[in-house]
């Protein structure tokens, strides 16, 4: 398994669950570490479960060496993410040099299984060209190739077997052969006719996530403006009619670089995707209209946003994981700099030592983060920030203090009555 992140090591532990004797590889250290000592990316999450028990009976074993992982395997998952580079376009550089590598241990008669969304054509053009030529081997003849688009995932794992799997492959022989390894895991499969069908499924899925999470914003946008509660709307949806808002999740559809992967095939080939790329822009409008709120609620308090003091709770894209993406917390973090703010962060998952090593201005307790601060701002809704005593912080900050929910965990009229100046995403 090339990668243990937000989709590898939930598969990994299932194949080693399985009875798979399997082998993590990533060149991240920190995620190495934390599977080694087997501090699993989700406390108290079934998945940490079964990572530390494999961990400790070997059935997870975990690595650096990609070449030598590859030497020894039957089968060879690389679960690497796609990304873009600073002008949006996709950059699959990590991605060709992990096929290399593979393509160097690589042994006749293995599978290679692609888990992870990239653009049509990568897999059967990047990926198979730096297999073949590293191997000395013929995709399709000498080794299998396949792709399925969809990992499991810490959202879907309380019931893993049940989330089916999209698999698309070089010919017939190398379907059958991921369809038989898959099987051993999940209950439903779904075959497609070749590779680049199953690459489109993977970022239609990325895309439509994409635009429903768009509209939420724009409806959370209207409720700030009218006085009206869009979280209490959301929930009444869900629970009583047939559609569904999705719930806010800032940072992950912030830095989500799916999108990006079909906008470029689509300029390649002519087409326009108006809708996909307008939600794409409101969603990463997001991270200017977090700097605003915090203007203005500073601004309400009757202090100046240059020089203010602002702590923030949470760096993840997700509630509760450590290991994951920090794009969002990196950027907001420079962005309130960039407009004269001082800047500490604190998140309860992660040492100070940690922190630092990520790149951000930290320190070793919620008291000392937040002393002397003049904004509170919840990047993240993990679940313990829902116990927040807000007396007590109230009392630690630079009064009038204002705080900021994106995390959508404090009651906003238990902020007001603490004395904050409180504003939240779609909180009328």
């Amino acid at each position: 398994m090339v990668g243990c992140g937000k989709t590898g090591l939930p598969t990994a532990c299932l194949l080693a669950e399985a009875g798979f004797k399997t082998i993590i590889v990533d060149s991240d250290h920190m995620l190495v570490s934390f599977v080694k000592k087997s501090k699993s990316a989700f406390p108290g999450h079934e998945l940490a479960k079964l990572a530390k028990k494999n961990v400790k009976s070997g059935g997870l074993v975990i690595t650096n060496n990609v070449k030598d992982a590859a030497s020894k395997s039957a089968v060879i998952v690389i679960a690497t993410s796609s990304s873009i580079e600073e002008k949006k376009k996709p950059e699959y550089t990590h991605l060709e040099r992990v096929s290399k590598e593979v393509g160097a241990g690589l042994q006749s008669g293995s599978l290679i299984l692609v888990e992870g969304t990239v653009g049509p054509g990568v897999t059967e053009t990047l990926v198979k060209n730096s297999l073949e030529k590293t191997s000395g081997l013929k995709a399709g003849t000498d080794f299998s190739l396949a792709i399925t688009p969809a990992g499991v995932t810490f959202e879907t794992f309380k019931n893993p077997a049940s989330f089916p799997r999209i698999i698309g492959a070089i010919n017939e022989r190398s379907l059958k052969t991921a369809h038989l390894f898959l099987q051993s895991v999940v209950d439903s499969i779904i075959p497609v006719r070749n590779i680049k069908t199953a690459e489109a499924i993977g970022m239609f899925q990325s895309v439509h996530e994409d635009v429903k999470h768009a509209l939420s914003l724009e409806l959370a946008r209207f409720c700030e403006k009218t006085g009206i509660d869009f979280t209490e709307c959301q929930k009444a949806i869900s629970a009583h009619l047939s559609s569904t808002l999705p719930a806010f999740n800032v940072a992950r559809n912030y830095s989500s670089a799916e999108p990006y992967l079909l906008f470029e095939e689509a300029e390649n080939s002519g087409s326009q995707l108006r809708l996909a790329a307008q939600a794409r822009k409101i969603n990463e409008e997001v991270l200017r209209r977090t700097v605003q709120m915090a203007k203005e609620a500073l601004k309400s308090c009757g202090k100046v946003f240059r020089k203010a003091r602002i702590t923030i709770l949470g760096i993840s894209e997700r509630a509760d994981p450590e290991m994951s993406s920090y794009y969002f917390s990196k950027n907001l973090c420079a962005s309130l700099i960039k407009n004269g703010a001082r800047v500490r962060v604190y998140d309860p998952l992660f040492s100070v030592t940690e922190l630092a090593d990520l790149g951000f201005q930290a320190e070793a307790t919620l008291g000392k983060s937040i002393e002397g601060a003049d904004c509170l701002l919840i990047a993240v809704g993990h679940e313990r920030f829902k116990r927040l005593n807000l007396k007590r912080i109230g009392f630690l900050m630079k009064q009038p203090a204002a705080l900021i929910d994106m995390g959508n965990v404090v009651d906003p009229e238990k902020a007001t009555k603490e004395g904050f100046v409180y504003r939240g995403l779609g909180k009328g």
